[in-house]
């Protein structure tokens, strides 16, 4: 199935499920009145919201590019994440606003018995549902697909946390628990919120992603033959699913275009092995210079100017850098 597609099919189940547990949450709340599992309902709303926003981003992600868009459609995605993410801090703030009004008005909590059998099927249902979001999105880079499960297993830590405080309140009696546990789990909701925030900005501003770029790095590194004297000026740029990758490599000055050709295409298929397919490579080639010759690993050369030296390891200090290496 085409990611993208997959992406979508994926986040309109979640949807569903979040209309369904919201559902849930919101009548054990009227059938307690406690506070912390309001919390929990209103987290729901914002998953709600956010699996609409999520799947209106999929489905432009989804689109093919155009003449407005030589890119693709995917920087969408960082834009639901972020809406996302504020709507997880505003989530937050509603908490704290319902616990001090609760506390002026003094509502007492009932039927937390019952109450506790319904907030711990969505508990489960929000961990499964969660898992499996996070585990495609990671494998199709999809990082509204993937703040869609995280905001998941957001909701069910937070719904344990829930279980916790009406579970004490049962079987203790102290009720001022539940307005405590609400503060706490506001607490924690918006800073998930501000992580989620942070990342689709992250991605809005091409902020190098160093975890894939050390990957990139490192895969290159262990695989790289001995016509590849020099990589640098490296740059990878994400595009929802799409990974827009842009470097320097530097060949045997006395290849012609065929032949330096097939090492870009070597390349390619290195890193659309490793990393997929959704991948776009542009690939400047340099032909090697006098000083290359220190570096160089070919045994084969027969116009070599000066011995080997030794094998130059490619790292992140280097690699993104936009001058040559030599030692």
């Amino acid at each position: 199935m085409n990611k993208s597609l997959q992406n979508y099919t994926i986040q309109k189940w979640v949807t569903v499920l979040s209309i369904l547990l919201f559902i849930i949450k919101i009548t054990a709340y009227y059938l307690t009145s406690s506070l912390a599992i309001l919390s929990d309902a209103l987290e729901s709303i914002v998953n709600m919201i956010a699996g609409f926003i999520g799947l209106y981003s999929l489905y432009v992600a989804a689109k093919p590019r155009d003449k407005e868009h030589p890119y693709g459609h995917g920087k969408a995605e960082f834009v639901s994440a972020a809406a996302e993410g504020s709507l997880v801090i505003a989530a937050g703030i509603m908490i704290i606003y319902e616990t001090v009004l609760n506390m002026l008005d003094k509502t007492e909590v009932k039927q937390l018995d019952q109450g506790m059998w319904l907030v711990s099927i969505t508990a489960l249902l929000n961990y499964i549902a969660g898992a499996i979001c996070i585990r495609i999105g990671k494998k199709n880079t999809s990082l509204a697909l993937e703040s869609s499960g995280k905001h998941l297993q957001i909701d069910t830590y937070s719904t344990i946390g829930v279980l916790a405080a009406v579970g004490l309140m049962y079987f203790t009696k102290i009720y001022w628990i539940d307005k405590a546990i609400a503060l706490a789990m506001s607490a924690w909701i918006m800073y998930n919120g501000y992580t989620i925030l942070r990342k689709s900005l992250a991605g809005i501003m091409d902020e190098a992603d160093m975890e894939l770029l050390t990957r990139f790095i490192e895969e290159i590194n262990i695989h790289r033959p001995a016509n590849w004297i020099d990589l640098h000026n490296l740059r990878v740029i994400k595009y929802g699913a799409l990974l827009h990758i842009d470097c320097h490599l530097t060949l045997p000055w006395y290849l012609n275009i065929h032949e330096g050709h097939r090492e870009i295409d070597a390349l390619s298929a290195m890193i659309k092995n490793r990393f997929g397919d959704a991948i776009e490579l542009f690939v400047h080639t340099d032909g090697c210079l006098e000083f290359s010759c220190a570096v160089c690993t070919k045994t084969d050369c027969d116009v070599r100017q000066h011995p080997f030296q030794a094998r130059l390891n490619w790292n992140m200090e280097n690699v993104v850098s936009n001058q040559k290496h030599r030692m």
